[in-house]
């Protein structure tokens, strides 16, 4: 089957047997261009990390950008109703990265969330957030430069794990059923005219050792 990806000059990073990424002089780095905003920022994100990859490294490394499809330009160039490409996701999982801009969720797609697709598809359980203070910025924290932290925000299970049906549908009549007589739950208030959502709180702790490292 004949891709719709441009592939260009460059080398994937590779995973070492230790977990480690092998990044080379010239990763290619898929991206995702994103709707709304995304073709204004997504190009200004990239002017910008070539420029700290070019400082960084005085010329010696530099990223072959590869362009990946989601939200409506991939319903563009793979047809309609085609918002999330398998190809995406599979270019995604064979060079372990990607950057994307702001997704729009479909209107009658079938889809929720693109975003929540892409995570639950790829596994993408840890959203890592690492904070810092730097140097010379403005802050109203009485010790800025004592901050240095990295926060782990759960990123497909709990809400985003979206175990959710219309109300009125069978699947959420079955689950009323089940929480009235098997469970004693007796009020539910707003099911005839809300969605009934099911968040779901498995045990969590084996998530914690599998931290996501990245270089450049």
């Amino acid at each position: 089957m004949q891709s719709n990806v441009q592939i260009p000059q460059g080398e994937k990073i590779q995973i070492a047997a230790n977990g480690s990424l092998q990044v080379p002089n010239n990763p290619i780095i898929p991206f995702i261009e994103g709707d709304g905003i995304g073709v204004d920022v997504t190009p200004a994100m990239q002017v910008v990390i070539n420029a700290a990859v070019e400082k960084a490294y005085q010329g010696k490394r530099k990223i072959s950008w590869m362009e990946i499809y989601a939200g409506s330009k991939a319903n563009e160039v793979y047809g309609e109703n085609t918002w999330l490409p398998a190809e995406t996701l599979d270019f995604i999982r064979e060079y372990h990265i990607a950057i994307k801009g702001p997704l729009m969720t479909p209107v009658g797609g079938g889809i929720r969330s693109l975003n929540v697709a892409m995570r639950q598809g790829l596994d993408l359980y840890n959203c890592l957030r690492p904070i810092r203070y730097y140097d010379g910025t403005p802050s109203p924290v009485k010790h800025p430069e004592l901050v240095n932290m990295v926060i782990f925000r759960e990123n497909s299970e709990d809400i985003y794990a979206g175990v959710e049906w219309v109300a009125g549908s069978p699947e959420a009549n079955k689950v009323i059923q089940f929480l009235q007589q098997e469970m004693g739950v007796k009020k539910f208030v707003l099911l005839k005219i809300a969605v009934l959502g099911l968040n779901l709180f498995p045990n969590k702790v084996h998530n914690a050792w599998f931290v996501p490292r990245c270089n450049m």
